[in-house]
């Protein structure tokens, strides 16, 4: 089995397996305690904390160790808005952060405070002058993303801490997906990540403050790691994430670029292999071992469960795999087609071979996927995926009430991909310049619908209120 997930979880690094074991036998002691057992753990949390530190790029009495990602981002957004309070209640957050971010913003609007949106364009990318213009006065703390975990576009950290600083406006990063690449750049206030991102064990996190910071620690007061991380420290976990930060920063730049070059070879070979697909995110400014694409006319929970007979694990932000039945709302923010999509991540060391083997299997796996469904078999259009890319990634527009259609299609209580592909079959049966409705519930048809439009050189027209659903309007162009 060829595991092409590591934007999940990364592989224990073989570092981090060597100093997890080593730390068993002289880190179980309580580090808190001064005789010769509590020294000693005291000796292995301070080297780690140190390690940490100097891989991040902060103090080690700005680091504390959380017991996840998630906890050191959920401890660093409450104690930045709580320190900050006087200041006022307003939290800026990209659209397409992690969603331990997104949950920490609502539980802050349920609290009463206020949360902006910074919106992203195509490739997931912001713009900082999009950033500068939600710094409101009342702007207690923003959140941004080192890089997309879904698509791997980078963000313009340092160039929105600027804007931060110069607002008087901590920002948070969550790095969580590029530290094992190398430091963050720009001068943040905030930083977390997680150890299972890199190697280290899961149940690691760490979270960094600088100093300066106004931050007030929420929930009852504990003594351990500066009164922000509360609980007994997992000493022997905390070493062998630190230890396994160390080792991939290490090796960072010779790795990143190896596993750029395989990257790239999906990148190119994926859209000649496979027709109809769309390769989303940023094709320059993104981590080197991740790529995402969406494969028109499929049902991505079924195509990954044939990439996993295959002998391949990947990933999938489609709504086709969501117990929920929505897209993924990164995918739903950038405006890019969500049926079918695959993320592959690529773990260090990751041989060649493999993904060759990958790009062999994966067209089989989507043309039974499609003829399962009974997809219609047009050829791909010259243009499609380049179109997808220029497009401005506008899909929430509303049809003029004056546009009458030639035909309607009932797709209500059917999911994706179904509704677009009988859209795919009758379009042919009008004329050229009149419309199509399609009458749907699914929430991914108001991404999927204009993505289809652009892969197929037609007019997606837009969407009006349906006794039941939407009703989306397609014309007719070619």
């Amino acid at each position: 089995m060829v595991y092409f997930d590591s934007a999940s979880s990364a592989p224990l690094h073989p570092v981090a397996r060597q100093a997890l074991t080593a730390s068993l036998d002289e880190g179980w002691a309580d580090p808190a305690r001064l005789y010769r057992e509590g020294r000693r753990a005291r000796l292995l949390l301070d080297a780690a904390r140190e390690a940490a530190a100097e891989a991040v790029g902060c103090r080690a009495d700005e680091l504390v160790f959380t017991s996840s990602g998630t906890r050191a981002v959920h401890s660093g957004i409450a104690g930045a808005l709580a320190g900050r309070r006087r200041t006022g209640r307003h939290l800026v957050v990209s659209a397409v952060e992690h969603s331990s971010v997104l949950h920490a913003a609502e539980t802050h609007r349920a609290g009463g405070g206020t949360v902006g949106e910074v919106g992203v364009d195509r490739t997931g990318r912001v713009d900082p002058e999009a950033y500068r213009a939600a710094l409101r006065p009342d702007a207690a703390l923003a959140c941004l993303q080192s890089a997309n975990h879904e698509v791997g576009t980078e963000q313009p950290v340092a160039e929105v801490a600027r804007l931060c600083t110069e607002a008087g406006v901590p920002l948070l990063v969550d790095a969580a997906q590029s530290l094992a690449w190398g430091r963050v750049a720009g001068d943040w206030s905030l930083l977390a990540a997680s150890a299972h991102k890199w190697g280290g064990p899961p149940g690691v996190g760490l979270l960094a403050v600088r100093k300066g910071v106004r931050f007030a620690p929420q929930g009852p007061a504990d003594e351990r790691e500066s009164g922000r991380s509360p609980g007994f420290e997992n000493i022997p976990a905390i070493v062998a994430a630190a230890a396994a930060l160390r080792a991939v920063q290490q090796d960072a730049t010779d790795e990143a670029e190896r596993l750029r070059s395989l990257v790239d070879r999906i990148r190119g070979r994926v859209p000649e292999l496979v027709p109809d697909v769309e390769v989303v995110g940023d094709p320059v400014r993104r981590l080197p071992h991740l790529v995402t694409f969406s494969c028109l006319y499929v049902d991505g929970e079924t195509l990954l469960h044939e990439l996993d007979r295959a002998g391949f694990s990947v990933n999938s932000g489609s709504s086709c795999t969501s117990s929920t039945l929505t897209p993924s709302h990164v995918l739903r923010a950038m405006g890019v087609l969500s049926e079918g999509n695959v993320r592959v991540s690529l773990p260090l060391g990751t041989a060649e071979e493999d993904v060759e083997r990958f790009l062999a299997v994966l067209p089989d796996a989507v043309r039974g996927v499609r003829e399962r469904l009974g997809a219609p078999a047009d050829a791909p259009t010259e243009a499609a995926g380049a179109a997808a890319a220029a497009a401005d990634g506008s899909t929430g527009n509303t049809a003029e009430r004056g546009e009458q259609p030639a035909l309607t299609v009932d797709s209500l209580g059917k999911r994706c991909p179904v509704p677009v592909i009988e859209l795919a079959r009758v379009i042919g049966d009008v004329g050229i310049g009149e419309i199509v409705e399609v009458l749907s519930d699914d929430e991914a048809a108001r991404l999927d619908f204009p993505a289809w439009c652009q892969m197929r050189d037609q007019e997606y027209v837009g969407e009006r209120p349906a006794p039941r659903g939407t009703a989306y309007l397609v014309r007719r162009r070619t």
